[in-house]
Formats: C-alpha cells, structure tokens, sequence
C-alpha cells in the first residue's frame, strides 16, 4: 500500500510541522524554525518522490509562491524568524491554495469536526482559494 519511503516521509513532515509550531509558541525560535523547515522538506521530497518534488517546484507559474517559501526557509536560516514565517506563509498559501478546498471537502465527512466545515462562512473562505475550478490538487 505505503512505501516505507512514504512512511518516513509522513513522520518526517508531521516532525517538522511539530517543529514549526513550538518554534513560533516559543517566541519564534529560529532554532526550532530552521529545524522543522529542514524536516518539513525532507518529508515532503520522501512522501511524493525527487522527481515530483523538482517538477512541482520548477513549474514558472508557481515562480513567486515558490521564491516566497524558499527566500522565508533562508531568512529563517540567517536567524530572521518573523519575517521569515511570513514569507514562507504567503509562499505556502500561494503553492498550495488550489490544495485547501480539497482538504476542506474531505474534512467535511469527519464526525466532528465536518460540522465547522459545513459552515457557510467557513465554505466561502475555502472556495475564495479557487474550489469551484476544476484544477486537479498541486501535487
């Protein structure tokens, strides 16, 4: 079913959003930033595969969310957090934007938490990243 490439790549990328989140509760520690983006990367390149990871983050029409992220992954690096986080956000939620209505959609069928996904307001939000399109997801 799974890989084990894919399995290490999941826990690798679950780490490094782990990481990412204590290093923003703790006053944005660029430590723990630069740790959970060098974890969030490796997972991501072992659960989809170098090949799509190149393909999808050399597409020229993603050039801006794409030069966001990575620009923010070296302000981070260079002991910059804050506007680091910022710009690896914008880069994130223009990379994968076209990805959040579709994982609004699947959220809906959870028990609990498919109710505040059915929310009209809360649908709005997600349908203003482009859910009405027929795009298929970004990866």
């Amino acid at each position: 079913m799974f890989t084990d490439n894919t399995k290490i790549g999941s826990g690798l990328l679950f780490l490094g959003c782990v990481f990412l989140f204590l290093g923003c509760l703790f006053f944005f520690d660029s430590a723990m930033l630069a740790i959970g983006d060098i974890l969030f990367l490796t997972g991501l390149v072992m659960t989809i595969g170098f090949s799509r990871t190149v393909r999808f983050f050399s597409r020229p029409e993603r050039m801006r969310g794409i030069v966001a992220f990575f620009g923010g992954v070296f302000l981070v690096m260079i002991r910059w957090p804050i506007i680091g986080m910022i710009l690896q956000l914008y880069g994130l939620v223009y990379l994968f934007g076209q990805f959040f209505p579709i994982a609004a959609q699947s959220m809906k069928d959870t028990p609990v938490i498919g109710q505040v996904f059915s929310v009209p307001a809360v649908e709005r939000f997600f349908d203003s990243f482009g859910g009405k399109s027929k795009r298929r997801a970004p990866v």
